[in-house]
């Protein structure tokens, strides 16, 4: 009986919750005072698509996003839901709203994959990421980030305009993250941390040796390599900025503290540095 009891009285509450919608439906207007979301009627999928390309033209954008998430929402499997999704994600890029863009592209990539916009929504989530690389004096995990996305774009979509521009804002992450390790570096000198400042110039010359960068980045481990009294070290850097970069003045710099020990800038192939250098193809 206690069971009976209890199923009745779920059945009398649902009907009674039934009953107080339709009442409050009826009277929506006696409560209406704020002015919340508008609930559009379901429409043709391509209607409502150009009803947002048209606010986005008159720089309405949250309106236009809510009919394209219209679109989305009332017609998902239709060919208008598959560019209302991109539009989305694009809006939210142009307006700098980053983390929604990304999660529009995602949710893009994830529902088609082998789209012929497939390359465009990859390179919205690069492009959300690079445009939040922060000033070099702060963390560079976004760089490190932007640079996975961007390279993403480069390694999947490698014939397309947006593997050009890809590899554009590569470069300027990976001189982003080269200026870092430099600041480190010279910070380290400094402090006379010889050892710390090598550690910080040697990623430098490793990794981003198409980076602006690596010349100083030599010069600096000549400089430490002098302070340390590895002087063999010292001339294997010099003689790599000269041979590589012979008219930088990081150059004219490492000759001459070089040469205030009475030494020349000399090769040592056993070097990590000339090693470096090699596999790079330079040197």
């Amino acid at each position: 009986m206690r069971g009976g009891w209890a199923a009745g009285a779920v059945a009398l509450r649902l009907a009674g919750l039934v009953m107080l919608g339709a009442s409050l439906g009826g009277c929506a207007s006696w409560f209406d005072t704020s002015t919340e979301a508008k609930v559009y009627p379901d429409v043709p999928a391509e209607q409502r698509y150009n009803e947002g390309l048209t606010l986005m033209a008159k720089d309405e954008y949250a309106e236009a996003i809510k009919r394209f998430e219209d679109v989305d929402r009332q017609h998902p499997y239709s060919e208008w839901a598959r560019k209302a999704v991109l539009m989305i994600a694009y809006i939210n890029y142009a307006q700098a709203n980053y983390d929604e863009s990304i999660s529009a592209a995602r949710r893009y990539l994830a529902l088609h994959p082998g789209s012929a916009d497939a390359a465009y929504a990859q390179y919205l989530i690069a492009a959300s990421y690079f445009d939040q690389i922060p000033d070099i004096s702060r963390d560079q995990a976004r760089t490190e980030r932007a640079m996975e996305a961007l390279d993403e774009v480069v390694r999947k979509f490698p014939n397309t305009e947006y593997a050009v521009s890809a590899k554009k804002k590569l470069e300027v992450a990976r001189d982003q993250l080269a200026g870092k390790e430099m600041m480190i570096g010279r910070y380290y000198l400094d402090q006379r941390n010889y050892a710390g400042a090598i550690n910080r110039f040697k990623v430098v010359v490793t990794r981003y040796q198409t980076t602006r960068h690596v010349e100083e980045a030599l010069y600096r481990l000549t400089e430490a390599y002098m302070a340390l009294g590895v002087v063999g070290e010292a001339q294997t850097s010099a003689a790599v900025l000269g041979y590589n970069f012979p008219d930088s003045t990081w150059y004219k710099d490492a000759y001459k503290l070089v040469q205030s020990r009475g030494v020349n800038p000399q090769m040592n192939e056993q070097s990590w540095i000339a090693k470096a250098f090699k596999g790079f193809g330079l040197g």
